[in-house]
């Protein structure tokens, strides 16, 4: 079911890749937008998209003191919060062994307690109003994994079980929850938004190298168009069938698929002692 009436969006890291596709697809619809930049020169030039549809607030994801005041001020005066779109994140890569804790802790700062903080601010006023949707933007690194990004695939899974649990609670209050988790697009994702950990250790080249290498090669020719994810948002805003999980992208459903395939394989192989250890 598509959108019928005209929404209020809040948008975290609308100054690019899929938070920009995310904006201009709401906008261009006639919805307003509030988005999150990170200066004032990317405010200025995002409300100039669409004056008087386009709201930006300079804020920090991570700047969890701030957050609730940040969202009352931009909606004082306007309609509340109907679709709440947490995109702002970003990858980090590098092996487990040569990645520190630091950058560990950045990684979950912005990918998941910001998500969270986000949905905390906005979630009082729906319950309230007995209506909303929170789309939090995860990846096909939610439920697969590759050499080189625990830090961010941990981020992710940790967000789908967030967000699937928090569907559950809201369930009764007319509050739709949606985990989108995309595949390969071609946003900035490996690009210049990568935080790349130096590599230290000679052990992981062969592992990690090639991945490295074609992960940059491949950035800005990914199969997904950005775009066409967009549509896909605004057609599931608000929308009362609005699946928990959504998979957007050829890959991440061909990926998905190959993982939950080989992890019931192993639930069967391994079935008589997992269910060993009960009482009898």
């Amino acid at each position: 079911m598509g959108v019928s009436r005209k929404l209020n969006f809040l948008i975290t890291g609308v100054s690019s890749g899929f938070g920009r596709a995310f904006a201009d697809a709401a906008l261009q619809a006639g919805h307003s937008v509030i988005g999150t930049v990170r200066n004032q020169e990317a405010k200025r030039e995002f409300e100039n998209i669409a004056p008087g549809g386009a709201k930006a607030i300079v804020l920090d994801v991570t700047d969890f003191s701030s957050i609730d005041g940040a969202i009352a001020s931009a909606v004082e005066g306007v309609s509340p919060i109907d679709v709440l779109v947490n995109n702002a994140g970003y990858g980090h890569e590098g092996a487990l062994e040569e990645s520190s804790l630091d950058e560990m802790r950045r990684q979950f700062d912005v990918n998941v307690f910001g998500a969270v903080a986000m949905i905390k601010a906005v979630l009082p006023s729906m319950r309230a109003r007995r209506s909303g949707h929170i789309i939090n933007i995860t990846s096909m690194g939610g439920f697969i994994t590759m050499p080189g990004i625990a830090y961010y695939c941990g981020s992710k899974f940790a967000l789908e079980g967030i967000s699937e649990t928090l569907a559950k609670e809201v369930a009764d209050f007319g509050i739709k929850v949606t985990a989108v988790a995309p595949g390969s697009f071609r946003t900035d994702w490996a690009g210049r938004s990568m935080v790349r950990s130096p590599r230290s250790i000679p052990d992981y080249d062969a592992v990690i190298d090639p991945i490295r290498s074609a992960r940059q090669d491949k950035s800005g020719r990914q199969l997904g168009d950005p775009a066409k994810a967009a549509q896909v948002l605004l057609d599931i805003a608000c929308a009362p069938d609005a699946p928990v999980h959504l998979l957007l992208g050829r890959d991440a459903v061909k990926l998905v698929r190959e993982k939950m395939a080989k992890m019931g394989e192993d639930i069967d192989a391994w079935e008589k002692v997992s269910v060993s250890t009960d009482f009898q």
